[in-house]
């Protein structure tokens, strides 16, 4: 076993064609912060990072970087919490709630508007 390797945190590429509805639904909705963005030249496809605590998301118009309808798990402490501030928001496109599951974790999902599930769970 070699003790020199080390994983640290991943960080999912999500598909968007949108950045608008991108930033509304990452970061209006979901509350994620805009850590920065990049793109060569004003009129080429943005690539972005967003995050909440220790969660990176990277967010990518770039044809190839991935593709829509991916799925990622996050985990959340306060999972209540913050399904709450989701639903407060009334967002049109979602009504989330928790389900229980038979490998005992709470979790709901949100799906962006790309296609791309974001299941959150947590521990029961």
């Amino acid at each position: 076993m070699n003790e020199n390797i080390h994983f640290n945190k991943t960080i999912p590429i999500l598909r968007i064609f949108d950045v608008e509805k991108a930033k509304e639904f990452y970061i209006k909705i979901m509350e994620f912060d805009l850590d920065w963005e990049h793109a060569f030249e004003e009129s080429l496809p943005l690539y972005m990072q967003v995050s909440k605590g220790n969660c990176m998301l990277h967010l990518s118009e770039h044809h190839g970087d991935s593709s829509p309808g991916a799925a990622v798990r996050i985990e959340v402490d306060g999972i209540d919490r913050f399904l709450t501030s989701i639903t407060n928001k009334n967002y049109r496109f979602a009504k989330p709630h928790i389900e229980h599951t038979p490998w005992q974790t709470k979790e709901f999902q949100m799906i962006d508007p790309f296609g791309n599930k974001i299941i959150f769970y947590q521990g029961c």
